[in-house]
């Protein structure tokens, strides 16, 4: 059971005149005048890119709170729900995109291993005023999608790689023994997509190890060794920002979050979120 209030955004919930396009790129300021609605808790199905450019604010992601100012670049996968509060002089850019539009270029694993899409690392960085690098990219995406011209998906997936290719240089490289470098990643990877996927019903290291075709030991291990926590940790994590989020942002009964959380019932729930987080689950709410 999905519990009801929380709104999920795609790409056709802002309207761009241009019809079957998977990506979205506008102006924060208008952005923000366009659909007022927007600053308050919300998720969406694909991921985003903010760029501030003037101004100050906060923005929440997954329920922690980040500062924004000028140079801040934050970055958001499918599913996170965030809302932002901005001062009036905020400015800067949004861009949307699908996976799809991404991949039909570079396919393979590349999307998934960025650090800013990954929970282990920070979703924001704050490149400052001095930024010579990524925001005149950004900045041509914006001239290439308000001025018409051929093959302008070509040109702006051109530059979006770009963009993220530059952003993830400035996250260190994730701990590796000599052994495993590419394999460790990849395992963590897969990991990843599998938690996302299954956390509502499974949360057993034997389980998601059993489909990466490794011992829960092995699993346990690799974690601790590259993101400095268990499996068991990270799939309890995932489970418990979940339930905040619902608990936060919807109007859902502490019984429906466990319901959609595939707990056999509101008392189990509440026992486990008790456990990990040392109070009640109504005191989330």
């Amino acid at each position: 059971m999905k519990p009801p209030g929380l709104p999920v955004f795609t790409l056709e919930s802002f309207p761009q005149n241009r019809p079957h396009r998977s990506w979205y790129l506008e102006r924060l300021e208008r952005h923000v005048a366009n659909f007022p609605g927007i600053s308050q808790p919300h998720s969406h199905n694909f991921y985003l890119l903010l760029y501030v450019t003037q101004g100050h604010g906060t923005h929440t992601i997954d329920l922690v709170t980040y500062d924004l100012q000028p140079g801040s670049l934050f970055f958001m996968t499918p599913g996170q729900v965030h809302h932002w509060e901005l001062s009036e002089d905020a400015q800067g850019y949004v861009v949307f995109f699908e996976a799809d539009f991404y991949l039909f270029r570079y396919p393979g694993p590349r999307l998934y291993d960025y650090p800013f899409f990954s929970s282990a690392y920070s979703p924001v960085l704050h490149l400052g005023l001095s930024d010579q690098a990524i925001r005149p990219l950004i900045e041509r995406m914006w001239v290439e999608d308000t001025t018409p011209a051929p093959q302008q998906d070509e040109v702006v997936r051109s530059y979006l790689h770009i963009c993220l290719e530059l952003a993830a240089r400035q996250y260190p490289a994730p701990v590796a023994t000599p052994e495993e470098p590419r394999h460790a990643q990849q395992l963590l990877r897969e990991f990843g997509l599998l938690l996302n996927e299954h956390f509502r019903t499974q949360r057993s290291v034997q389980h998601y190890a059993d489909m990466l075709h490794i011992s829960p030991n092995h699993l346990n291990a690799l974690c601790r060794r590259q993101l400095g926590k268990t499996a068991s940790t990270l799939i309890q994590e995932r489970v418990l920002v979940e339930a905040h989020r619902l608990l936060r942002h919807t109007d859902a009964t502490v019984g429906q979050v466990a319901d959609a959380l595939g707990f056999e019932d509101a008392s189990y729930f509440s026992r486990y979120f008790r456990k990990h987080t040392g109070h009640s689950p109504g005191k989330s709410m």
